[in-house]
């Protein structure tokens, strides 16, 4: 599946959980390890596991699987590798101290209304 796709199915997923400040950002141009990360908060621990299991869940019906997750036990910040697609889900302190979208602030931003295919 294409990376942008992928990306968009990650966010929507994501979104049905009720996720806050979801983002996609396009970092082909920024770094040569993924092409897409796609950004999600939950307001706590429980929230931030079913936004990871949804977006597991949604790819892996669509035939992808992650490479690797981590931070699960901590329920802070999840980590799920799609190779081309890299998925975050943050508690709200996490995702405020590690602001990616300012690290990646020279990233576009992919709008989420995009057809997803689905």
């Amino acid at each position: 599946m294409e990376g942008r796709r992928k990306a968009l199915l990650a966010a929507t997923a994501a979104e049905a959980k009720f996720a806050e400040r979801v983002v996609v950002l396009d970092v082909q141009e920024h770094t040569p390890v993924t092409d897409f990360f796609v950004i999600a908060s939950g307001t706590n621990r429980i929230q931030v596991k079913a936004i990871t299991e949804a977006v597991e869940e949604t790819l892996r019906a669509a035939g992808e699987r992650p490479g690797r997750s981590e931070g699960r036990e901590e329920g802070r910040w999840v980590l799920l590798d799609f190779g081309d697609v890299v998925v975050h889900v943050f508690a709200p302190p996490e995702r405020q101290y590690y602001n990616l979208e300012r690290l990646w602030g020279d990233a576009p931003v992919v709008e989420l209304s995009s057809d997803t295919g689905t």
